[in-house]
Parts: C-alpha cells; sequence; structure tokens
C-alpha cells in the first residue's frame, strides 16, 4: 500500500495530524507514507519516522499534480480539505479519496448564532475518522513531534538561573483576539515566582522586551531567537507551559506537559485543546459574543476585548504557583 497524507499547514494543524500518520504505520507496517504540506512548515514532519517522504506544495498546483501523479498512490487521505485538495481529487480521478470533514457550517452557525453543534469530539478524533476504512485504530498516544538532534537546545543557551527548572509562555497567535494583553502578561510573570521562559517568533520580540523588563533575570526573552524545533525542545524541557491556542500549544501535548490553556475570542469546544495530556482551560464562560471567530482577528470586533480582559491573570499565576508545588 502506498498513502498519501495531505495537511498543508499550518503548525498546530499538523501537529493534530501526527496520531493518524503514527496510527496509519502501525496497522500498515510495510506501506509508504507520504505527506504533502507548505515548505514553510515540512520541518514539523521531516523528522518523523512514521514517514518515508515529505512532499512539499508547489505555487502552481498541478506542478504538485504530476509529481503525485507520478507516485502512484492507492489512497489518499485529506486531512485539510480545501479547494486545492479538490483539484487534486478531481485531476487524480482513480485514487481512492478519504476527506476530513471540517464542518465549517457548524462552526458559522456557532459563531454567528451562538449555537453550539459540535460534535464534542477532538479534532484528532476527527481527522481519525478518516483511515476508518483500513481499520486503523488511535492507539491513545496522543501526538507527536520529533525534534532532530541537531535542534537541541544547549544548556548553556538557556540563562543560569533556569537551569533549575522554568516555566514556559508562549506569547505569541497568528490573531490579536488569540493573544493575552501585555498588560496582562506582564502582571502574571510579575506574580509568578518562578524563573520564565517567553516563546515566540520575530514578531513577538518586542512584547517579550516588555514583559521581561520588569525582571530580566527571571524572565528570559527567547522570542525570535530559536527556530521552531528549538523552541519545541525548550517546552520539552519545561515544568510548565502557559499558552493561548496556538500551535506550541498542542507541541506541549505532543510532550505531555501540563498545559494552562488561555482562550480569548475561539473556544475549546471547537475540538482543538490540548490532546491526550493535563490541561486547565482560562476562558470567560457565557459572554454572549463569543465565540466570535473560528479563527480570529485583528482586533476586537466590539472594541471591549471582554473575552480576555476578564480572565484573571492572578488565578493563573497562584494555580501555577500550586502546579509547581511552591505555594
Amino acid at each position: 500500500m502506498k498513502f498519501l497524507i495531505i495537511r498543508f499547514s499550518s503548525i498546530g494543524d499538523i501537529v493534530l495530524t501526527t496520531p493518524v500518520i503514527r496510527c496509519l504505520r502501525k496497522k500498515y507496517p510495510e506501506a509508504e507514507i507520504h505527506f504533502l504540506t507548505k515548505k514553510a512548515f515540512s520541518g514539523i514532519v521531516e523528522s518523523n519516522p512514521y514517514l518515508n517522504k515529505v512532499i512539499t506544495l508547489n505555487e502552481d498546483i498541478m506542478d504538485t499534480i504530476e509529481i503525485l501523479e507520478a507516485e502512484k498512490f492507492d489512497a489518499i487521505i485529506d486531512l485539510h480539505n480545501n479547494l486545492r485538495t479538490l483539484r487534486i481529487k478531481q485531476v487524480l480521478k482513480g485514487i481512492p479519496f478519504f476527506s476530513f470533514n471540517k464542518l465549517n457550517a457548524r462552526k458559522w452557525i456557532y459563531t454567528n448564532f451562538k449555537i453550539n453543534l459540535m460534535p464534542g469530539k477532538h479534532i484528532v478524533d476527527r481527522y481519525m475518522e478518516t483511515v476508518k476504512a483500513f481499520n486503523v485504530e488511535n492507539d491513545g498516544k496522543g501526538l507527536d513531534y520529533f525534534i532532530p538532534e541537531k535542534d537541541e537546545v544547549n544548556s548553556s543557551e538557556i540563562p543560569f538561573s533556569h537551569t533549575h527548572g522554568f516555566i514556559a509562555i508562549a506569547i505569541g497567535a497568528a490573531h490579536f483576539t488569540k493573544k493575552f494583553p501585555v498588560e496582562k502578561l506582564i502582571k502574571l510573570c510579575a506574580d509568578i515566582k518562578y524563573p520564565i521562559v517567553l516563546l515566540g517568533g520575530k514578531e513577538d520580540f518586542e512584547n517579550g522586551l516588555e514583559i521581561s523588563a520588569g525582571d530580566p533575570v527571571k524572565i528570559f526573552n527567547a522570542c525570535g531567537k530559536f527556530s521552531l524545533n528549538e523552541s519545541a525542545d525548550i517546552i520539552r524541557k519545561s515544568k510548565l507551559v502557559i499558552s493561548h491556542d496556538t500551535g506550541l500549544m498542542h507541541i506541549a501535548a505532543a510532550f505531555h506537559r501540563t498545559i494552562f490553556s488561555i482562550w480569548g475570542n475561539t473556544v475549546p469546544s471547537f475540538g482543538m485543546y490540548p490532546y491526550e495530556t493535563d490541561y486547565k482551560v482560562f476562558q470567560v464562560n457565557k459572554l454572549w459574543c463569543r465565540p466570535c471567530s473560528k479563527i480570529g482577528f485583528a482586533k476586537c470586533p466590539l472594541g471591549h476585548f471582554k473575552c480576555m480582559m476578564k480572565i484573571s491573570e492572578v488565578e493563573i499565576a497562584e494555580r501555577t504557583e500550586i502546579q509547581l508545588g511552591i505555594k
């Protein structure tokens, strides 16, 4: 058998596909399993030992389709299900196609009318439904994330003050309405009596500077200083992870870290909460305007941003110290 799994983006969504890869491999140990994704995200799966090959998406979809045609796949597992994968399906007519149901209509109803028709299943379990036809079962071992040795973070790259333990706080997100406000992060970090590493991309560096300014010894601003795999290794070495609804949250789940998960305009009931790990959700319940989007916005559509502003950073700090056994 020769399988192709498709998931173009993004970080968290690709990490969430890893149980499908692993369980398919377990069921068909001799099969060839290929993974199609965007080049920017290929590093997430390149070191996955359950894959034979990673194929990257070309700008011209027909160039990619030519590559796929030459591979002669027996089945395609479409975990993205968009116009590009529809085009692939139309051209590769003779190959069985098993597509993930994104439930976009239900999400639209939820965000516009606040009527929750979601099935109450984690997205991983819904991903797994695409391989039921092959008698593949979920092994219950959670998510995978494989870090090549070259991307492991040396202890010398972390401040000496953090060598006996630290918590990781992922301060970034693709959309503003998924981010805990900087002023609340400043208060949160000030209240936590434990070494902290701030994680994020280069675009988060200035916010990281502002947050760490109050105590640069306790708070190490690592935003933009490490690659994704290196940031994943920092998460793997942490005692606890505090994160928004982002890719780093799912990477933390892959390493079975305890996660304090902060939710703004999105909601866990979309099915993308931390998977198969210990976690606690911090969110504003029964807020009439929430969820307002399945993804996020550049600013609060109503201007008040209550979904984040009403979350207590004091409670998160207290729970953090209790979890670490220092209170």
